[in-house]
């Protein structure tokens, strides 16, 4: 797969063995740019309680978008982190249950797919039985999330956009509506409803992410709405408020500040009004500084 790699929508078709790179600069090295124990997921991911821990999330350099507000940007766009190799991923998952931590969060882990796939393979059968959380940004080639059947236990993607406008506008991402919609149904068909332990802990499922961005309240709803009447009851769906503009989002005149107190209200208010059954509503400016990674290589 990495000698022509069409492992994202994009299909580089890049030789990454040979050290060519594409839209995601990678070649074929596994690059980390932090392992932590993670207490700001949604609830039933990172809850803490007397049986439940963090969540173990690994924090993978790179992406295959280019969002101009990413809060992880010296990660996703800055090349920051640490080289390691397949048997080392595999460690530090195992270092992870170690402490104790709910489950493994691989964070924005698309390009390294088929590494990661070998590092879960030596990983289980050296004794790692927690959950796997596939943490993406949703702009995803279905023939790989088909790759990860039977690999990952709970998919926690984002849907960022309906409008084809604005995924090319923030994230230079064409037809993101429709590969994310497609990625995602691929994901619930494979793990299905949610399963939670006794704690409330997820050990299986899907959970759909969106961020709300301030002046586009209609792509929030259209999503919304698109959940509700294409995905399972089922699907947990997780609307956040936690955008702050930052990076390149300060010189945009529509996404350069916070989202207001009405436009929270007014999705909140769209949100009970379609009586999605489950999932969570970020409570508005709750924790945002935790949302970007403190760099420590110490664990990698």
């Amino acid at each position: 797969m990495l000698e022509k790699c069409e492992i994202c929508p994009r299909k580089c078709n890049v030789n990454r063995i040979k050290g060519e790179k594409g839209f995601c600069n990678l070649d074929d090295k596994i690059k980390i740019a932090l392992v932590s124990n993670h207490d700001y997921e949604e609830p039933c991911i990172s809850k803490e309680g007397k049986n439940t821990k963090s969540s173990g999330t690994i924090f993978f350099s790179n992406c295959n978008l280019r969002c101009i507000y990413c809060q992880n940007y010296e990660i996703s766009g800055m090349e920051k982190g640490k080289s390691v190799s397949v048997k080392r991923l595999s460690e530090i998952f195992l270092e992870s249950q170690d402490k104790k931590v709910n489950n493994i969060n691989l964070v924005t882990p698309t390009m390294y797919v088929p590494q990661i796939i070998e590092a879960i393979k030596i990983a289980k059968k050296d004794g790692l039985i927690i959950p796997i959380i596939y943490n993406s940004n949703g702009y995803e080639n279905v023939d790989t999330i088909k790759m990860l059947d039977g690999y990952i236990d709970v998919y926690l993607p984002d849907l960022k956009y309906y409008s084809n406008d604005l995924a090319l506008k923030y994230s230079k991402a064409p037809n993101y509506f429709e590969i994310a919609t497609k990625a995602i149904k691929e994901m619930y068909k494979q793990v299905g409803k949610v399963v939670l332990d006794k704690d409330g802990i997820i050990k299986k499922g899907v959970i759909v992410r969106h961020l709300i961005l301030p002046n586009h309240i209609q792509n929030t709803k259209r999503i919304l709405k698109w959940i509700k009447e294409n995905l399972d009851e089922n699907v947990y769906v997780s609307v956040m408020a936690q955008y702050f503009p930052t990076y390149k989002a300060k010189e945009d005149d529509k996404i350069n500040r916070k989202i207001s107190l009405k436009e929270y209200r007014e999705v909140e208010k769209y949100l009970y009004s379609l009586d999605i059954k489950n999932g969570y509503m970020q409570e508005l400016g709750k924790h945002e500084e935790e949302y970007v990674p403190k760099f420590d290589f110490s664990g990698v």
